[in-house]
């Protein structure tokens, strides 16, 4: 396994995870709710600049490795994962948009792995709609855990309609990446 700073930074999100969700498990007198909000945010957006920060220093340092190229989206799937179920548990999310998300996650690196087994990784590169899907969700999180008015905006409700977004982006890049994919699938007739 390599070891430089872009996956050092990689790690480091991967080990703010369980600070998001783990907030809200310490007892109120320790942390009061207002507080546990702002914590698991700035965490949130700690991890999430981790994961701009670190690809940006890999492709410019050209220290970027397989190892890398696997952990990066782990990582961001176990974050954005992380941050819904504890939304859904606090009653800020809709268990469906939650699963759809999380749903449309699973069955993508499902058929990004299954298309790099037999060499048709490049069908289903990372598109400009799911960069947009990324966006929205990634700005949609911390304002659902901020969870109160910051300036006079209301986060939850903006939030909200952003995680919408998210959500119908989420599909409509699934059906897109599925439709790139579905030549080689129906070629290969499901047999590897």
């Amino acid at each position: 396994m390599p070891f430089n700073i872009p996956i050092l930074l990689t790690w480091l999100r991967v080990a703010l995870i369980p600070l998001v969700v783990g907030v809200y498990y310490l007892p109120t007198h320790w942390l009061p709710v207002a507080d546990r909000n702002l914590a698991a945010t700035l965490v949130f957006i700690v991890a999430a600049i981790t994961d701009w920060f670190d690809g940006f220093l890999a492709r410019r340092w050209n220290e970027t490795s397989a190892f890398g190229a696997f952990l990066d989206p782990v990582a961001d799937k176990l974050m954005v994962a992380g941050a819904l179920l504890v939304l859904v548990q606090l009653d800020r999310v809709n268990a469906i948009i939650a699963f759809v998300i999380i749903g449309r996650e699973i069955t993508i690196s499902a058929l990004r792995e299954w298309m790099a087994e037999i060499g048709a990784r490049k069908s289903v590169a990372v598109s400009s709609l799911g960069k947009v899907k990324t966006a929205a969700q990634m700005a949609a999180i911390p304002l659902l855990l901020f969870h109160d008015s910051l300036l006079g905006i209301d986060t939850h409700f903006w939030g909200s309609v952003l995680l919408w977004v998210a959500g119908v982006l989420t599909v409509w890049s699934m059906f897109y990446y599925l439709r790139r994919a579905w030549p080689v699938i129906k070629e290969k007739g499901g047999n590897l």
